[in-house]
């Protein structure tokens, strides 16, 4: 019975590109950073929306809103589902809402056949994702598993000040709701892929079977400021030559392994003027893999090469991790769950690895949790060209429904 059961993919559709509307960008992006006008806006739209579906709306003390579709064991902890709605001040129309109206369209979609699931489910939709604005990144989702605390979140500050408490209370979205502390049956989360693998492959469906670990670094070289013209090139303590040679290993260092990723997206150089050898480069350092050995191997490594490069030039160089997200591996029940729901509906599929952190990574730490991915266009996602195809979002949202069913089961159809 729950094979013949399909999402309405035009409702999907009409719901994403009603909401991309809401900070909608010249290039055909979205800038809905948290907490601001916009975001309320949005956040009003996705509430209006829940409420005519019959879901009943609540909202924690870091405004995550929840909208809960009951189940015959009322009481039971819900299957739940979602994403977010806050983008990157260049973002696309896909990323973190297609979860969000993914799951409404599950919730849509049980009304529409009148099914009656035993347990509960709940649409969800987590504050700041992206921490483009405050940190800490994946921060609601972090506080509601128990990885950061309330206080913590509520106190980070944007560039300008603003407390994100302050601004939570502005948009009308602190809510009275307790955060965490509740059990939840499963919870699944739809996603665009954000990477080349499932259109190269000429695969549908994504089934994410765990997110790659990262640990990030902030390296400073530190040389000596001088002349261009009368400094010999022996003589020299250049620092961005010590960084351009580190560099090069980062590089080496991630195409080790096939699941390794090492990357150097941030550098400052300083004085940073044409005629002076510079005196200090600061680069940042972002390596990923699915085991902690690879994440190890991979520091190691970089710190081994900073001493021998820091020898040879006459630098100083030091080596600060930043961040550290161990690896996730989602709950094989859920993975499972969702393979089979691919192989149900005849979509061609493939299990895949994240390579990004999603809200899904913190909630894995509190209940069985897996993902689906779609692919999207070139696997370009935070730029506002980000594209997918509907055929692909309502396959992954179709995928998504029996992935539900088959956690909270079906109890009744119309």
């Amino acid at each position: 019975m729950s094979a013949d059961i399909r999402i309405n993919a035009e409702r999907l559709w009409d719901s994403l590109m009603q909401m991309a509307k809401i900070g909608a960008t010249p290039k055909g992006g979205v800038k809905r950073l948290t907490l601001t006008e916009l975001d309320r806006q949005g956040r009003e739209l996705f509430v209006s929306w829940c409420k005519d579906a019959g879901l009943a709306v609540s909202v924690d003390g870091v405004g995550n809103i929840f909208a809960r579709r009951n189940g015959r064991a009322a009481g039971a902890a819900p299957v739940v589902s979602g994403s977010h709605l806050d983008t990157q001040p260049s973002g696309g129309r896909f990323d973190g809402c297609y979860g969000v109206m993914a799951a409404l369209e599950v919730a849509r979609s049980l009304n529409d056949r009148g099914i009656e699931t035993e347990l509960p489910f709940e649409v969800a939709m987590w504050t700041n994702e992206e921490g483009s604005r405050f940190l800490p990144v994946m921060g609601a989702s972090g506080a509601f598993a128990g990885v950061h605390t309330v206080e913590e979140v509520l106190s980070g500050r944007d560039v300008d000040g603003i407390a994100f408490g302050d601004a939570l209370r502005a948009i009308g979205y602190a809510g009275a709701a307790p955060v965490g502390g509740r059990p939840l049956a499963a919870y699944f989360e739809a996603h665009i892929e954000q990477g080349p693998i499932l259109e190269n492959t000429g695969n549908t469906v994504g089934v994410v079977t765990g997110a790659l670990g990262q640990r990030w670094f902030e390296v400073t070289v530190g040389g000596m400021d001088a002349h261009a013209g009368p400094t010999p090139m022996h003589l020299r303590r250049d620092a961005l030559l010590g960084a351009s040679f580190l560099i090069q290993e980062v590089n080496r260092l991630g195409k080790a392994t096939e699941h390794a990723r090492g990357t150097v997206g941030m550098i400052a150089n300083r004085p940073n003027s044409r005629n002076v050898v510079p005196g200090e480069t600061v680069f940042s350092v972002d390596f990923r893999d699915t085991d902690v050995a690879g994440l190890d191997r991979m520091e190691q490594g970089l710190r081994e090469a900073s001493a021998r490069i820091a020898t040879e030039q006459r630098l100083d160089i030091g080596v600060r991790q930043t961040i550290f997200f161990p690896p996730c591996h989602f709950d094989q029940a859920c993975v499972a769950a969702v393979r089979a729901g691919a192989a149900r509906l005849g979509y061609r599929h493939m299990d895949i690895v994240s390579g990004a952190g999603h809200d899904a990574v913190y909630i894995a730490r509190v209940a069985p949790t897996a993902m689906i991915f779609v692919p999207c266009e070139g696997g370009i996602s935070h730029n506002e060209i980000e594209n997918a195809k509907p055929e692909d979002l309502a396959a992954g949202c179709n995928v998504l429904l029996q992935a539900v069913l088959a956690k909270a089961g079906a109890s009744s159809f119309l």
